[in-house]
């Protein structure tokens, strides 16, 4: 009996390595989707090299560029965790793969995209931004989103994208800050590993700093103020990238080939369409968007082309049908 008891110990235990090694491997996403649900953010995380995402408004429904966003990059990475934070979700919000949220169904059906809530005090626990974060406000949706990033890249690793960023090709840094223009860093795409130190840095910053009345002081113009300390930063010629630290400070054409003054041009029909070979991703601009111009079937716009080529699930399930439900509605009606 004894040795039964022995043998079936010895069973599980190889189980368990095995387990572990699906887990840091690519092997893990074949599981998916049906494990994944039973997996929580730390686990997920620590898996490494996540693509991170947030939404800290309280909408539970992500319009199709967020959806677009976490498509694409689940499609150009796919042996990496793709992880939408949802400020609005929380534990005891049923939904699942038969929601009534087309985008949030479409995006929890891909095998390693994650969908979890944004559990801020959690994120800020043991960072300088923990103090900061109980003294503020909590409705500054842009402000929480500059901490929450800092605050989860500095833990866990990764690549932290904004919800209007496309992905086209894999991006080969591990350490990177993007310049949106010569000597002037954006914070909408960076990477690192955990606990490095320019991340650590940049928190701390973030508090002896802080200003909430100047837009973007907590964001791009903190990452600017801190890679200009430790760097020598001078203007980019043709599509060099820039280093210095041992961080990547990557050529505007590598996400910001359209500069935000022309962000309109997404949206707009092009006689020849840009092949953006020097690109990793494109930043869409969205919080430049007030006049809400979207993607729509048929429009043959530079951002249909995107969505085409890039979030093709998205394309179809929230543009094209989307239009055929609107269509078949006033059909009805009439």
């Amino acid at each position: 009996m004894l040795k039964k008891i022995q043998i079936c110990l010895c069973f599980f235990f190889v189980l368990g390595i095995l387990y572990e090694i699906s887990l840091l491997s690519g092997c893990f996403f074949s599981y998916m989707p049906m494990s994944k649900h039973f997996l929580t953010p730390e686990q997920v995380l620590n898996l490494g090299k996540s693509i991170i995402f947030l939404e800290t408004t309280e909408r539970l429904e992500p319009p199709p560029l967020v959806s677009c966003s976490v498509e694409s990059a689940a499609r150009i990475y796919e042996d990496r965790p793709i992880i939408l934070f949802m400020k609005g979700l929380t534990n005891d919000t049923v939904l699942d793969l038969n929601s009534s949220y087309t985008a949030f169904s479409l995006l929890s059906s891909m095998k390693n995209v994650f969908i979890f809530p944004l559990q801020m005090e959690s994120v800020f626990q043991e960072t300088p931004l923990l103090q900061w974060y109980n003294e503020q406000e909590k409705n500054w949706v842009h402000v929480s989103s500059d901490a929450s990033r800092l605050a989860l890249i500095w833990k866990y690793g990764g690549i932290y994208m904004d919800t209007d960023v496309i992905s086209i090709r894999p991006i080969p840094e591990e350490s990177f800050l993007a310049a949106q223009k010569s000597q002037f860093s954006s914070n909408g795409i960076f990477g690192f590993p955990a606990h490095h130190k320019f991340i650590w840095d940049c928190m701390e910053n973030f508090v002896l700093k802080y200003n909430g009345n100047i837009w973007g002081n907590q964001g791009p113009f903190l990452m600017t103020r801190m890679l200009k300390a430790i760097c020598n930063l001078t203007d980019f010629k043709g599509t060099e990238d820039h280093s210095c630290q041992n961080i990547s400070f990557l050529n505007p054409q590598r996400f910001y080939p359209i500069p935000y003054p022309a962000w309109g041009q997404y949206y707009e029909v092009w006689e020849k369409s840009p092949n953006f070979n020097h690109s990793y991703a494109l930043h869409l601009w969205n919080f430049m968007n007030h006049n809400r111009k979207a993607v729509v079937a048929g429009s043959n716009t530079l951002a249909e082309k995107l969505y085409k080529a890039y979030c093709p699930t998205t394309y179809k399930d929230l543009i094209q049908n989307a239009e055929l439900r609107d269509f078949t509605r006033s059909g009805d009606a009439a």
